[in-house]
């Protein structure tokens, strides 16, 4: 049994224990928003598919809000619309995802 805890450890212990109702506290806000709703969101948007090129998706969704440059080997390019992401390698998509806070808005207009 160990008779004595290290300072270090003590003080993390003390901080998880402080930390702990404000992370539950924030849980609980957004606790009611479940992962299935997210993942129907997902499939219910039309977001940029899989595959297509940065040509196309800009003729079909139009210019994004923010064009990250490319990071990484290979390129990762990131261009930002108002409620979604997408994520390009070269030129392609690799994925599109939608924004926490946009997710958040639907839901409570659905509710409303």
């Amino acid at each position: 049994m160990i008779k004595h805890l290290p300072a270090h450890l003590f003080l993390a212990l003390f901080v998880l224990v402080l930390a702990a109702p404000q992370a539950l506290a924030e849980r609980q806000t957004t606790g009611d928003i479940l992962l299935i709703e997210k993942v129907m969101e997902r499939m219910n948007r039309d977001l940029p598919g899989n595959g297509l090129t940065m040509a196309e998706v800009e003729q079909r969704f139009g210019s994004p809000a923010e064009r990250a440059p490319a990071v990484g080997e290979p390129p990762i390019t990131r261009w930002t619309y108002a409620d979604y992401s997408v994520y390009f390698e070269y030129q392609l998509v690799i994925e599109s995802v939608l924004h926490h806070e946009a997710i958040i808005r639907e839901v409570a207009e659905q509710r409303d």
